[in-house]
């Protein structure tokens, strides 16, 4: 073959990762085309889009690149960052990732590409790791009720605020928070207080009558200045008198420390990063929070509980789970819908791999060596501020902290400026004596002549006698058997195997864009340059960082068309919450104080009245007309109707429906007229990157779901990253950060997310999607993703009708599945065709939203034909089976629907007393024999498991009488 066969972009590579990346071929497209009979992917779009909103990419986006240069660059831009030493603390410390984690459950896809455990029958290896996490959470707190996991420890405060006045007894609105929180958390805590009219009072738990008349107060344990204080008699009298006690605890010193709740504490939050997770410049990081027996049912978030099968085997699955109080709407005090779950796992499994032993003997080394440098300190003059401490301490060195600072920088060092006159010194797991001394000479400006071996048998313990813990922790077996890394190894492979995740095959949810994370994305997360950056380093160790995440904003402008972008919100729902933040402070801005309705759809997703009943805002719901699109007519009439206090619309598009609103430029219209503004909710930009821009039609501001269009992993129900892009008049709007300044404008809204970029650790996937996928990759991953939806709908369409779609019949990237007919007519629910799926290797489609007995279908790009057809084959195959109850040849009670999923148990029965073959139940169709998916458990019983809510590792024989 000669060279001319191959263009330059052929041989240089950069073509090559958007033909990976985009599963059809050119075959398959074609041949797809041809079943809808269109003649192009042009020809689909034009067909499918309004024109109305049309525009392409600008200039300034650059094309493909190869993965070689982009890999490149990444390495470039993670060596540009300096990784030092950190001992700045402040709730991010150093850790080890155990090697066995990182490899086999980190850097895997049979755990990052794992979705939201909905259907629990497939996703127990995840839930039986975030059991272990909630169990972990429980035994170190001391409380009765531990969450999956919150967005970080900031946002945890904010919802343990929320939930406090929920349910406290003092009438009013002030609420005490520590003056030794964290800054970061303070910071969370305003913002989040500020439009819910709550009156922060920031000061010392040590003050008489500080907290009096607050309905709750939030203490940190130990202080951010390092002190370990008893405040058991303060937090005795405020719940006497009514109040709720939050306790941010770290959970390391927990090893050592009494527990929050044998303070008296009612809930307990915090971070789990020191548990191997790497700092990442902030985040992605699971937070925890845990709280007593009686509020069990106002927890915020998910829980992971125990119930059983049908077969009266215990299982796993999440429990109340309406605790995702978004479900509840308007009324919801909390927006929040996801989970750090492959943080929390990370945690969790370091648990399990240290021991109570383990953990015991490195919260002790952390402590030994904080007291050994007191000690030093006190020999070298200089004065220990801190009376009490477990791994900080705070040092006074009168004109001399400057010097301090620049004397470590120096070293390698970096250590934190408390004020003026004084430093901050954090250990953690990685610290060593080695590091004791040069910290020495660091206070010494030289040699300090101090040896840490005869310091150390003279330094005092730094713990009050009245705070040690003396209860035992995690006595369950799985913290107390995984020892040898092969056991490990073969513990997380076993959990693993218990899953669908996309690895095994596709997940066709709609709304949530189960794309392929491809391999190159990842590999940059853990580079040591990203991975091992304190989120409060100097400004010139994260010049890296920095440049990667100006980078990857202007890409999102570029593709979006918006002014600026924050990628501060750490979730699609903190997104909206800063999206309408945004929105309501440019509306004081110009003095319309009274702006506080926000108009929103019906079909919305429930996210959207939590996030702006959060913002301070009242919900007015607009109707939907017969075909799915928001009714124009009465969104005139309540725009006029409530015109003087109009501040915004919250709208998705294309719609939840699944199609393109024809409209949608009227709408924004109606909005402006009326003095408000367009908020979008990006959930489904997949189906516009490269045919539109949605700040050039309407929106004023929209969050962008990374981890849905631009492929940031879903980690089986987190991380996720929810920036937001607005236009030019919003910019001065945007989240800031007190510890660095760079990170928002002055005038913004404040600190949304703990850290100042959110989860920083995993921006370098988008960056790299984006760059490697280019101009004309980004818009035909987007043709692909519609021609793909809309060729599942038009070959299941003649067995399950498509419930809506838009101009000349097609849907957008996603299409809805109408089962309530074929309910109606045999009994068989989309429930029953979810759990069918199973056996036929699939991960249902999203079930019953926006619509109750619907399934909606969203294939994505990055799926192969031969996948799309498999799975139309198995729907079809499903329809089938329907049929012969719908015929009366089977009654709905004994099909192959009802009974399933069915596991390996099941077709091994001696007595198979079925009214179907098992070759029916396990093998329903030809290619099942060369890979079979078993799933590990029977149909759950959701009603069991909320009646007798177990949501800690049960003991080995807590389900024996189950079945009976």
């Amino acid at each position: 073959m000669t060279g001319s066969a191959h263009s330059i972009a052929d041989l240089d590579g950069r073509d090559d990762f958007i033909r990976r990346h985009i599963g059809p071929g050119p075959d398959d497209v074609a041949e797809m085309l041809e079943t809808l009979d269109v003649a192009s992917l042009v020809a689909l779009t034009d067909a499918a889009l309004p024109g109305s909103i049309r525009a392409a990419f600008p200039d300034s986006m650059p094309d493909s690149r190869s993965e070689a240069d982009v890999l490149a660059e990444l390495t470039r831009l993670a060596g540009a960052n300096t990784v030092q030493k950190s001992f700045i603390g402040l709730g991010y410390h150093g850790t080890v990732t155990p090697p066995v984690i990182q490899r086999n459950l980190l850097e895997n896809p049979g755990w990052y590409t794992a979705y939201t455990p909905y259907q629990p029958e497939i996703s127990q290896g995840r839930l039986e790791a975030l059991l272990n996490f909630q169990t972990m959470i429980m035994d170190l707190t001391g409380m009765s009720c531990a969450n999956a996991s919150l967005l970080d420890e900031g946002t945890a405060a904010a919802e343990a605020m929320a939930m406090s006045r929920a349910l406290s007894k003092v009438d009013g609105d002030r609420y005490f928070v520590d003056q030794d929180c964290l800054p970061q958390t303070i910071a969370v805590v305003m913002t989040r207080a500020r439009p819910l009219g709550i009156d922060v009072v920031v000061g010392d738990p040590g003050s008489p009558g500080a907290s009096d008349g607050c309905f709750g107060l939030l203490l940190q344990y130990p202080g951010v200045s390092g002190s370990v204080s008893d405040h058991r008699s303060m937090i005795d009298a405020a719940r006497e008198g009514g109040a709720i006690v939050t306790v941010a605890a770290d959970l390391l010193a927990l090893m050592l420390l009494a527990s929050p709740a044998t303070l008296g504490a009612d809930i307990a939050v915090g971070n789990t990063q020191r548990f191997g997770v790497p700092m990442g410049f902030g985040g992605p990081h699971a937070a925890y929070f845990a709280t007593r027996e009686a509020y069990r049912r106002q927890l915020p978030g998910r829980i992971v509980g125990v119930s059983v099968d049908s077969r009266g085997q215990p299982a796993h699955r999440l429990a109340l789970q309406t605790r995702e109080q978004h479900i509840r709407r308007e009324k919801a005090t909390s927006n929040i819908c996801t989970a750090q779950v492959l943080l929390a796992v990370i945690a969790g499994c370091y648990a399990v791999y240290h021991g109570p032993e383990g953990l015991h003997r490195i919260a002790s080394h952390v402590h030994r060596l904080t007291s050994v440098f007191a000690a030093g300190a006190t020999k070298l003059g200089c004065e220990v501020v801190n009376p009490s401490w477990f791994d900080t301490l705070r040092i006074r060195l009168p004109g001399d902290a400057d010097g301090a600072l620049a004397r470590a920088a120096a070293a390698g060092i970096n250590i934190h400026k408390a004020d003026s006159d004084t430093i901050s010194v954090s250990f953690d797991e990685t610290a060593s004596a080695a590091d004791v001394a040069a910290l020495w000479d660091v206070l010494a400006a030289g040699p300090s002549g101090l040896d840490v071996a005869a310091v150390d048998g003279a330094s005092p313990d730094g713990l009050p006698d009245a705070l040690r813990r003396e209860d035992a922790v995690l006595a369950h077996p799985v913290f107390n058997t995984h020892r040898s890394e092969t056991d490990m190894l073969r513990y997380l492979r076993l959990l693993q195997s218990r899953d669908i995740a996309l690895d095994r095959s596709m997940i066709p949810l709609g709304s949530c864009t189960m794309k392929l994370n491809a391999a190159v994305e990842m590999m940059p997360v853990t580079f040591p340059g990203f991975a091992n950056i304190h989120p409060f380093a100097p400004v010139d160790q994260t010049t890296g960082y920095l440049e990667m995440i100006h980078g990857l904003e202007k890409m999102l402008c570029d593709v979006t068309g918006f002014a600026a972008v924050s990628l501060q919100p750490n979730a699609g729902s903190q997104g909206e919450y800063a999206g309408l933040l945004a929105i309501r402070a440019w509306h004081e801005s110009r003095g319309d104080t009274a702006r506080r309705v926000c108009l929103i759809p019906s079909s919305a997703h429930g996210t959207n009245p939590a996030s702006a009943v959060m913002a301070g805002m009242s919900v007015v719901v607009v109707d939907c007309d017969d075909n799915g699109n928001v009714n124009i007519a009465d969104l005139k009439d309540k725009a006029t109707t409530h015109a003087a206090s109009l501040a915004a619309l919250m709208v998705t598009y294309p719609s939840t429906h699944g199609v393109y609103e024809e409209g949608i430029v009227e709408i924004c219209d109606v909005i402006h007229d009326h003095g408000g503004q367009v908020y979008m909710d990006g959930a489904n930009l997949n189906a516009l990157l490269g045919l539109c821009r949605p700040g050039e039609f309407g929106p004023d501001v929209a969050h962008m779901n990374l981890h849905k269009t631009f492929c940031i992993p879903h980690g089986g129900g987190g991380p996720g990253v929810g920036p937001i892009g607005v236009r030019a008049h919003l910019a001065p709007f945007l989240p800031n950060h007190p510890l660095r300044a760079d990170a928002g404008p002055d005038s913004g809204i404040g600190a949304i997310s703990a850290a100042p970029w959110g989860s920083a650790a995993i921006l370098p996937i988008s960056y790299t999607y984006v760059a490697l996928m280019g101009r004309d990759g980004l818009q035909r991953a987007t043709e692909v993703a519609i021609l793909s939806a809309n060729y599942i709908a038009r070959r299941l369409a003649p067995y399950y009708p498509v419930l809506y779609t838009g101009k000349n019949g097609l849907v957008a990237h996603e299409c809805i599945l109408d089962l309530r007919p074929l309910k109606e007519a045999t009994g068989i629910s989309v429930d029953d065709v979810a759990k069918r799926l199973m056996d036929y290797g699939f991960h249902a489609p999203t079930m019953s939203f926006p619509v109750s007995g619907t399934l909606m279908i969203e294939p994505t790009e990055s799926e192969p034909r031969k996948e799309l057809d498999r799975f139309c084959e198995a729907m079809i195959a499903i329809r089938g089976e329907i049929q012969m109850v719908q015929d009366g040849k089977i009654d709905a009670a004994d099909s192959v629907l009802r009974h399933a999923p069915h596991t390996l148990a099941d077709v091994m029965v001696a007595d198979w007393d079925r009214a179907y073959s098992r070759e029916d139940a396990a093998f329903p169709v030809a290619g099942l024999w060369a890979d079979k998916y078993w799933p590990p458990v029977n149909r759950i019983d959701n009603v069991y498991g909320d009646r007798h809510l177990i949501c800690a590792c049960p003991p080995v024989d807590a389900f024996r009488n189950a079945a009976e």
